[in-house]
């Protein structure tokens, strides 16, 4: 197996992870377009009538209900928060994220890309103790809208810019993740903490051995998500601890395999010549079944549930999260305030000038080279598409703040936001990316650096 075999290999799943972004912000714009027309048609009471509904069940004489838009937010998107855990873990292990000098880049320009807009909406807000709060908003990138755009090029892109990228967006979910377990929990009840805790012991166990009895995993799991649930953490954070369990790593090598399937062939050829048809016939079955068997041990059991889980998540998950959430009625909200400033603002230049200044100083340092086929120019093209923070910045947002109309100015500003950085990445890349003539090579249009870092 040469290096150029396993790059190639590398290659494919990357491609194939980036085609399932790029349907899933297709999936995931029709959704959200359709929510802010709805909201704000003659048939808007229907909407908020629908989003409201209350959906539960009665034991004895308690009543467990919530809205069918808690029900989306609070244990749907735990399948979000397990796919986004999956991403997080392979990448740190396996991926572009799993070596300092891999890391460096995309992990520095993640903290310039969440530090800066969270520190404009926080000074714009400042002393404001409603408002304040939802600093971590304008942190956030939604992934499958930045791929998507950035798809639109084609070949165009270098395979450099979409590992940049994405290793920035994965970075920058496990930020957020941590920021909506550490500073958007109101109060900790540890006893369901500590069931939630001894759950995760078998389900570990039944992660390892990939256990075939479904309903005995998806007992384990929902006794993992309420007991999270009523503990006061936020329950979503309970997919990203149970994905940290799920093994990534592949628990046979491919040359073991490749000497276990000649060995079955071997032994087969062998005694075929004594054996009458019944018995040679069984003894095929036994080989392909153990063949199939050292298979499945061939793939991680972390990837095969991504593959598995994805077009949920694309297909359904996001876009009724999105159909529940993006829904605002437009005249009602104050726009203008400083919610929909420091948002605005910080998605929209906090986010690119975060990341092209600490992906400088990266260089500068020396910690990190650019990527292959890679200018600045580019850079911050890509800087712009990870302002685009729909789905993150909206989630958030439903935890910061009580006040709806605070929370529907702050989805209106994500949805303006998202939108002049989407058009402004757009159109940055559509210059400093390479042109494709006819029968002549690429041409490629680059921004030199600074020649000095700034004075201070």
């Amino acid at each position: 197996m040469s290096a150029n075999t396993e790059r190639l290999g590398k290659d494919r799943t990357f491609d194939s992870f980036v085609h399932s972004q790029v349907m899933g912000s297709m999936v995931l714009l029709a959704c959200a377009a359709t929510a802010l027309i709805w909201a704000n048609s003659p048939w808007a009471e229907d909407y908020f009538a629908l989003i409201h509904t209350y959906l539960g069940f009665s034991w004895g004489e308690a009543t467990y209900q919530m809205s069918l838009q808690h029900w989306v937010n609070d244990a749907l998107m735990v399948i979000f928060f397990f796919v986004v855990g999956l991403e997080i873990k392979r990448e740190l292990l396996l991926g572009h994220l799993s070596s300092f000098r891999q890391a460096s880049l995309p992990v520095m320009a993640a903290i310039g890309g969440v530090a800066l807009p969270a520190g404009i909406y926080y000074a714009l807000n400042y002393g404001e103790a409603d408002m304040v709060r939802g600093w971590g908003i304008p942190m956030a990138t939604d992934i499958a809208f930045a791929l998507g755009i950035l798809a639109m090029f084609g070949k165009r892109v270098p395979i450099g810019l979409k590992i940049f990228l994405t290793a920035l967006a994965i970075a920058d979910d496990l930020a957020a993740v941590s920021v909506i377990a550490l500073f958007y929990t109101e109060q900790i009840n540890f006893v369901p903490l500590i069931v939630a805790g001894a759950l995760l012991v078998p389900l570990m166990v039944a992660f390892q051995i990939r256990l075939a009895r479904i309903s005995v995993m998806m007992v384990l799991i929902v006794g993992v998500w309420v007991g999270v649930f009523a503990s006061g953490i936020h329950a979503t954070v309970a997919g990203v601890v149970m994905a940290f369990l799920v093994p990534v790593r592949v628990r046979i090598q491919p040359q073991k395999l490749i000497d276990f399937a000649s060995d079955k062939l071997r032994r087969l050829r062998r005694d075929d010549v004594t054996k009458d048809s019944m018995i040679e016939n069984h003894q095929q079955l036994e080989a392909i079944e153990d063949l199939h068997s050292a298979t499945r041990e061939l793939t991680p059991f972390g990837l095969s549930l991504e593959h598995y889980l994805h077009p949920i998540q694309t297909l359904f998950v996001l876009p009724l999260f999105a159909l529940f959430n993006a829904g605002v009625a437009v005249g009602e909200q104050s726009f203008g305030s400083t919610v929909s400033l420091g948002i605005i603002l910080g998605l929209f230049l906090g986010k690119p000038i975060g990341i092209m200044l600490f992906s400088w100083l990266t260089v500068q340092l020396r910690l990190a080279s650019m990527p292959e086929g890679v200018n600045w120019g580019q850079i911050l093209g890509a800087g712009c598409l990870a302002g685009v923070g729909f789905t993150m910045s909206i989630f958030i947002t439903e935890l910061a703040f009580d006040d709806s109309a605070l929370i529907g100015d702050a989805k209106l500003s994500i949805v303006i936001a998202s939108v002049l950085a989407g058009i402004g990445g757009y159109l940055i890349l559509r210059q400093m990316l390479p042109k494709e003539g006819p029968g002549e090579p690429a041409e490629h249009v680059t921004i030199e650096p600074p020649a000095e870092a700034p004075a201070h």
